[in-house]
């Protein structure tokens, strides 16, 4: 089972080894779950320790069970966010093998933690559905942003990509909602010579438009919507985004949750909208849910 210390003012460090010392002879730290011991050698052991609280910021040890030690154990070579679990978790699997079960690392505040036995089942895929061009999109491209920024370090999640490619429409009797896209095709903000029988690929409000503007027209509707699920369907938890304000928010695709922000949310709204999808998934309630 992998063990990863909640938070790293539950790991003490100690020189020595305390297993060798009588129970109880040295003060330890209130809040202390695990020890990290600098043998003599320069090896390492990591204790799990059980303390008898006294009500004042030192416990006395009632037990103590070795968790690793000498060659199972490996020190990272370089500084970490140590808040970035993810991050930290995937670093270890990287350095664990038959002897190396434990990676110690030191966090860019020179506090320090470890991952024992790391393993993938703690960390939570979030899929995130988006639309091309442009590539990356917004919404991939500001995830990507966000995590580089360690914000959702403690969250334990990564991210897959799943993009909806507006390119496999392209050609002279296809209209696009919007002309930014690039694509080849006509586009409904700009052309007046659109045709009748042409293929529109666009969201609802695009289907609306067209019907404003031409009302007399027959045409074809792919829906590109990701809420619509016509061309690509959640596979996991899952965040989109949509041009309606009124469809933000909690939603319930093909048996998976997800969140739903507005097209041009903020990084803000999108840290946001992340942290209350993880909420619900951990078993929260979010007030704004409807299922």
């Amino acid at each position: 089972m992998m063990i990863f210390p909640d938070d790293y003012k539950m790991v003490g460090i100690t020189q020595g080894d305390p297993c060798k010392k009588p129970l109880g002879a040295e003060p330890i730290y209130f809040a202390t779950k695990y020890i990290i011991a600098t043998l003599p050698d320069g090896n390492f052991k990591i204790i799990e320790v059980e303390t008898e609280q006294t009500g004042s910021l030192f416990a006395k040890a009632k037990s103590f069970k070795v968790i690793a030690s000498g060659n199972e154990i490996v020190v990272h070579e370089t500084e970490h966010d140590a808040h970035n679990r993810t991050k930290l978790i995937l670093l270890a699997l990287e350095k664990y093998n038959d002897t190396v079960n434990t990676v110690i690392f030191k966090g860019r505040d020179k506090h320090i933690t470890f991952v024992h036995k790391p393993n993938l089942l703690d960390i939570t895929n979030i899929q995130i559905i988006d639309v091309i061009p442009p590539e990356p999109p917004w919404l991939s491209f500001a995830i990507h942003r966000l995590e580089e920024s360690g914000i959702f370090g403690e969250l334990n999640i990564k991210f897959e990509r799943t993009y909806i490619d507006l390119r496999e429409f392209e050609g002279e009797n296809t209209v696009f909602p919007c002309n930014a896209s690039g694509l080849n095709g006509k586009y409904l903000d700009t052309d007046s010579d659109i045709k009748d029988n042409s293929l529109l690929v666009g969201c609802d409000i695009s289907k609306e438009i067209f019907d404003l503007r031409f009302p007399e027209f027959t045409y074809k509707h792919i829906n590109m919507c990701p809420l619509k699920a016509e061309l690509v369907s959640p596979t996991k938890p899952f965040i989109t985004r949509c041009c309606q304000t009124k469809r933000t928010g909690f939603i319930h695709i093909n048996g998976h949750d997800g969140v739903v922000v507005h097209w041009g949310a903020s990084e803000y709204d999108i840290v946001d909208a992340i942290r209350r999808l993880v909420n619900v998934m951990n078993g929260g309630i979010d007030e704004d849910r409807v299922d």
